[in-house]
């Protein structure tokens, strides 16, 4: 309770709300892409000029560009300007999902943002307070989109006539199956919709995802042993993004398999007490790579669970580092980690 008491309230939320109009503004991936590139740079200026780690914690991890506030207030306008009728993109999903929307000086839907703004400041501030062992930011913005689901009236998971876990009839094009002239968006009838949506329609079959992972974390645990940093590889997977934003098909997403891999690399490589420590370089890309494929197969799951029958977004990936995280916090309280490096909880 101290700590929360320690925190300048009056100064975060004022920032935090304007962040999440800033995200509502500018669309929720806009968002996120940039704050990649700001822990791109920051971390390179780290690397030169050790004073200069603000510039990745206060401002890609803070209010202008945190996912927890602006990502996180940009997918609720976006939500609640679906269920405005605002949104006629021709976007194939539901427009509720449409985060790479830009809303520009539509007023009530900038306040909707910088209000969910405010909500992810609150939960990550009080996650953080309490040094709960996840990352406090990845939960916010999955916090943030179950309430958005719930405050704005729409199924927390939905439904499926096929099971949740099967997305074989995104391949055969099926509909859903509801009554005809049903208006789900106040632009489409339910009948255009797909039986199921797809988080990613190129990047869902179990094995490619698998692989992926592996890939990406091979790469997360490589950048992180090389610089030191936990956040550099997670920082260039969501830089990547603006290749995804302006089109470019099947651009992968692996900013949920970098950060991951990277932490648990220099976990193990840490010569602090644990089962695991002190691995060898070789050992620890070997073990960030499998760490990878097993978040990136944790983000997967979450997406057919919650995202693809849902009418929201609800991110997979902030899902997928929280999982990834609270990982790596238990091996830590297990003995079989010496650090968490930066999770809250296990670096005492």
């Amino acid at each position: 309770m101290e700590a929360l008491a320690d925190i300048n309230w009056f100064y975060l939320l004022l920032s935090a709300f304007a962040g999440g109009a800033f995200g509502a503004a500018v669309g929720a991936l806009p968002a996120f892409i940039f704050t990649g590139v700001m822990v791109v740079a920051g971390e390179a200026a780290k690397a030169a000029l050790p004073e200069a780690a603000a510039i990745t914690g206060s401002i890609a991890f803070g209010s202008f560009f945190g996912p927890h506030i602006s990502f996180a207030g940009g997918a609720a306008a976006a939500a609640y300007a679906a269920k405005k009728g605002y949104m006629d993109t021709g976007f194939a999903f539901h427009e509720a999902k449409n985060i790479t929307y830009a809303f520009g000086t539509k007023v009530d839907v900038l306040v909707v943002g910088g209000l969910f703004g405010l909500l992810g400041a609150i939960i990550t501030s009080i996650s953080a307070s309490f040094s709960l062992p996840w990352d406090p930011i990845a939960m916010g913005v999955v916090l943030s989109a179950l309430f958005h689901r719930l405050f704005m009236g729409y199924k927390l998971i939905g439904s499926s006539d096929h099971g949740l876990l099967d997305m074989t009839p995104i391949e055969r094009e099926e509909k859903r199956t509801i009554t005809t002239g049903t208006v789900y968006d106040h632009v489409k009838e339910a009948t255009e919709r797909l039986a199921v949506e797809p988080w990613l329609p190129h990047q869902y079959k179990w094995s490619g995802v698998a692989f992926l992972g592996l890939v990406a974390g091979l790469l997360g645990a490589y950048t992180a042993i090389e610089t030191g940093s936990p956040f550099l590889a997670f920082g260039i997977s969501a830089a990547s993004l603006l290749f995804l934003n302006l089109g470019v098909e099947k651009f992968p997403v692996t900013h949920h398999i970098t950060l991951p891999a990277s932490t648990i690399a220099l976990a193990v490589m840490a010569t602090e007490g644990g089962a695991l420590s002190g691995l060898s370089g070789s050992g620890a890309i070997v073990v960030g790579g499998l760490f990878g494929l097993v978040c990136a197969l944790f983000g997967e799951l979450f997406q057919r669970i919650f995202y693809a029958h849902g009418d929201t977004h609800w991110d997979p990936p902030a899902a997928a580092i929280v999982f990834g995280t609270f990982v790596i916090a238990l091996m830590y309280f297990a003995g079989i980690l010496g650090t968490g490096v930066w999770i809250p909880g296990t670096t005492g």
